[in-house]
């Protein structure tokens, strides 16, 4: 009786998010998407583009997060698979590319994986803010992990997303309540994690306690959907690779695609943020941008299944 009561909710569930996402594609197909101010579905963007850009040669199918070394190496995700997203590799296996920033004319190159790693099944999604080679924080943005449950997740607002702090001894949830914790850093002086709400458009400010529980300070509201963010070293800014208009990006088009914005928070913990425009493109040059990080007046920005950008700033 107990699973059949589980499969009869389940299959409710399931329909429940059909009809939605059938309703869904009809009203943005006819524009009068209702939640469309909240997922900026038709927002376009100005264009903002630094004369000294260049698409990295050899990265075509998804930059997703980019982190970068105080030495100026910088680790680029590549080949992600996610629900939802496009993906124009689908029979390639994920990589890690590797790219120095302190060469003239830098470029990348693909790191080699170990022996007897599963090469096939590589995924590579996010990197995580690490406070210490052993102990970390890391955020989880979906509590389900089956694609369906977690569209009925994100249609009901369940808000059961969270941070979580990983070390050898104990691993532990450290804040709560997020529609969809995704982008993390941590500040230059590592007393504030920055958590990127992507569907609430925000960025949670959050103090380190002494047991590494996070109390939140400020939310910082923005109009587009944040996706990962990374720290100037430089200034300690925030920087967040942003997606101006959800509905492109699910509903992938290539007549008509998605955007990138990249945006830049000075002062994220004053009263008034400063919040600055560092590039923008309807796609024409890159879609779907998930991530820019800085080194050394240099700009990297990725994207989820799109090729990055280089930039001397």
């Amino acid at each position: 009786m107990g699973k059949l009561v589980a499969l009869i909710l389940l299959g409710a569930g399931l329909a429940l998010v059909w009809e939605r996402l059938l309703t869904l594609r009809l009203r943005a197909a006819l524009g009068r998407l209702p939640s469309g101010e909240r997922m900026n579905a038709y927002r376009e963007v100005e264009s903002v583009e630094p004369q000294n850009c260049r698409l990295i040669e050899g990265i075509e199918n998804g930059s997703e997060d980019i982190d970068i070394l105080p030495s100026g190496l910088a680790f680029i995700s590549n080949g992600l698979k996610y629900p939802g997203m496009p993906d124009l590799a689908p029979d390639e296996p994920g990589r890690i590319f590797l790219m120095d920033l302190n060469e003239q004319n830098p470029r990348v190159q693909e790191l080699n994986i170990s022996d007897g790693f599963d090469r096939a099944s590589f995924n590579p999604h996010g990197m995580s803010t690490f406070i210490d080679k052993e102990q970390f924080y890391a955020t989880r943005d979906h509590y389900f992990t089956n694609f369906f449950l977690a569209l009925l997740e994100l249609v009901m607002d369940l808000r059961w997303t969270h941070v979580l702090f990983y070390s050898p001894r104990e691993v532990k949830v450290v804040a709560r309540g997020f529609s969809s914790a995704n982008g993390i850093t941590i500040s230059l002086d590592k007393k504030y994690i920055y958590v990127a709400d992507v569907s609430d458009k925000n960025i949670h400010v959050m103090k380190i306690q002494d047991n590494w529980d996070l109390t939140q300070l400020k939310v910082i509201q923005l109009d587009t959907l944040l996706d990962n963010l990374t720290v100037d070293p430089d200034t300690g800014d925030i920087l967040a690779g942003c997606h101006p208009n959800a509905i492109k990006l699910l509903m992938y088009n290539t007549e008509d695609p998605p955007g990138s914005e990249v945006l830049r928070i000075r002062n994220a913990l004053s009263k008034k943020p400063v919040i600055s425009t560092m590039y923008a493109n309807n796609g024409s040059v890159l879609q779907g941008s998930s991530v820019a990080s800085a080194y050394g007046g240099k700009l990297l920005i990725g994207t989820v299944f799109h090729k990055a950008l280089y930039c001397e700033l």
